[in-house]
């Protein structure tokens, strides 16, 4: 005779699937739906019932697995965050031994490919994302510190190498993010601006040769 243990996790799988997995997939269906929609409409122009349509979800399941719109926009924006900064460092790794300006090159290409790999992701990490709330700019300010120790990091370690100055480097850190972000904005708005025909190899190229000169004049 079935125990009420086993009806228990009877309910909890379906579809050869339990719950967590459902819930993972919803996740994921909705995170896809948001780099959509506010890929194109932008983050404002998007209501949750349009997010819940696109992705198959039911509103209920959306408060339940993601809470608001500002917690699924910084969950699709930590993915590429993510996923682009392990790239830039599996750059740094690979380009190991190289002259700092071939390092720079490679490591910010490896970014900016995952955060702008189409209009959609360029608009949601550097346009949409920017301003929504003091949430949201927390989430970005965590962001913006752990990828100015990077840069940091990497300055330090060329000043070691007899390719930089010494000096300090955090705001120079930070002004290189700021730099980039304005520069993945004109690609994100190309449509919008007119003139705008800014390309990954145009922005690559400005960065490469700023970051260089911060480092050595």
């Amino acid at each position: 005779m079935p125990t009420s243990e086993s009806n228990a996790a009877e309910r909890r799988v379906y579809g050869g699937r339990s719950a967590a997995e459902r819930g993972d997939e919803r996740r994921r269906r909705l995170v896809d739906a948001a780099l959509e929609l506010f890929g194109t409409k932008g983050f404002s122009a998007t209501s949750i019932e349009q997010l819940c349509s696109t992705a198959n979800v039911s509103t209920r399941s959306f408060y339940e697995d993601i809470g608001s719109r500002e917690k699924l926009l910084i969950a699709l924006v930590e993915d590429l965050t993510s996923k682009a900064t392990e790239s830039s460092l599996e750059a740094l790794a690979a380009t190991q031994g190289e002259p700092m300006s071939i390092r720079i090159s490679h490591a910010f290409r490896a970014y900016l490919a995952v955060t702008c790999r189409d209009r959609r992701s360029a608009r949601v990490c550097y346009v949409e994302v920017v301003g929504v709330s003091p949430v949201v700019e927390e989430w970005r300010r965590g962001w913006r510190e752990r990828i100015a120790a990077v840069v940091v990091y990497e300055a330090t370690s060329a000043v070691e190498r007899g390719e930089a100055k010494d000096r300090e480097y955090r705001l120079f850190a930070i002004a290189v993010i700021g730099a980039v972000n304005s520069l993945a904005q004109e690609l994100a708005l190309a449509d919008e601006i007119a003139g705008a025909a800014v390309t990954l190899d145009d922005i690559c190229e400005e960065i490469t040769h700023m970051v260089t000169a911060g480092l050595t004049v």
